[in-house]
């Protein structure tokens, strides 16, 4: 299937990391997300009910950034996949998790942790 919605650089605070600092100051995180879905039927009749609301999929990736926090940014990408996957219609979904402000102590421009997970 070649169909993907996706909605790049879905931003909040968050409190996730290692570090005691990340935890109390948080950073900005930004997320992409690829969502696979036949839109065929959707495009032909002009119904929403028949795609993804991309709009409720943005929000529910906005609670996770801005909620509970992880250590692991590979964890918070995992929690969103499964978050994703419970709308109807969709086949995978992708991820990807942008920490730009990671407390690396060289010049970067970014880290990024990429899942793509498939409903099983």
């Amino acid at each position: 299937m070649s169909d993907r919605i996706e909605i790049l650089g879905i931003r909040g605070w968050g409190h996730h990391g290692v570090l005691a600092e990340e935890r109390r100051e948080g950073q900005e995180f930004s997320v992409d997300v690829v969502l696979g879905v036949d839109t065929r039927e959707a495009a032909r009749t002009d119904d929403l009910a028949l795609t993804v609301d991309y709009g409720d999929v943005a929000q529910r990736v906005h609670a996770l950034i801005v909620g509970e926090p992880f250590d692991l940014i590979e964890t918070l990408a995992e929690r969103i996949a499964d978050a994703v996957l419970v709308f109807d219609g969709l086949v995978f979904v992708e991820v990807a998790i942008h920490k730009p402000s990671a407390p690396i102590p060289v010049p970067f421009d970014d880290v990024i942790v990429r899942i793509r997970r498939e409903r099983s």
